[in-house]
């Protein structure tokens, strides 16, 4: 059960004027350690809900959301938050960068979290800018880098700390072709040298190319989950 996730029942309603939403219904779902998982759909499927649930950013309506054996939408605010903090890497698709960090600052902002020394720290987020293409740009506030380089931060981010499990909201939104096939090559080696899993949300077919395990919402249902030969 190593850092495994699962999902047993999973269902999320949402109310919005007195009308009730499904998003999610009756999911179950097993990704083991070091998979590397796209899930696509339709907007409005489900996908960024279902990531939210797995990093215990929300909480079902009913069901059950474990990670490594231990059930997470049982935990307290706090307690998930921890979990988040040491376990899991999130890449959102609006960045949620701290706009008054620099580059530098918010790729080390969750290693400060962690309690990891000045030294460390620096050294750390100086190597993984570089290797996302931001090298010279680290003292750069949010606000005067491209939203692409912001994505980079986010990712930079994400993977610094070299969380167990990383989950990515469309990853590569607003990324060109190149970069965006520079950072899947990252996850990819992380993936393999590292053994870290990686959840996908995304439309693009670069990232389901590069997943070896590939799963399709549709409602709010799981229409498809199938392992892919790469």
């Amino acid at each position: 059960m190593t850092d495994t996730v699962v999902c047993n029942k999973v269902t999320k309603i949402y109310n919005q004027g007195g009308t009730s939403i499904s998003a999610l219904k009756d999911i179950d779902l097993c990704i083991e350690k070091a998979e590397l998982v796209s899930i696509s759909g339709p907007s409005g499927s489900g996908k960024s809900t279902l990531l939210n649930m797995m990093g215990g950013l929300d909480r079902p309506t009913s069901g059950e959301v474990y990670i490594a054996g231990q059930r997470i939408d049982l935990l307290s605010n706090a307690e998930r938050a921890h979990l988040r903090l040491h376990k899991i890497g999130f890449i959102f698709q609006a960045y949620n960068l701290i706009p008054v960090l620099t580059a530098k600052e918010n790729v080390e902002f969750i290693m400060q979290l962690q309690q990891i020394d000045a030294v460390e720290r620096s050294k750390r987020s100086l190597e993984i800018l570089e290797t996302v293409g931001l090298a010279g740009k680290e003292n750069r506030f949010p606000g005067k880098l491209s939203g692409g380089q912001q994505q980079r931060v986010a990712i930079a981010r994400a993977i610094v700390s070299s969380p167990n499990i990383i989950l990515a909201d469309e990853p590569t939104a607003n990324l060109d072709s190149k970069t965006a096939q520079d950072i899947l090559e990252i996850m990819v080696k992380m993936n393999s040298e590292r053994q870290v899993t990686f959840v996908f949300s995304t439309h693009d077919k670069l990232v389901m190319s590069y997943a070896k395990r590939l799963i399709k919402l549709h409602d709010g249902s799981i229409a498809f989950d199938e392992e892919q030969n790469r």
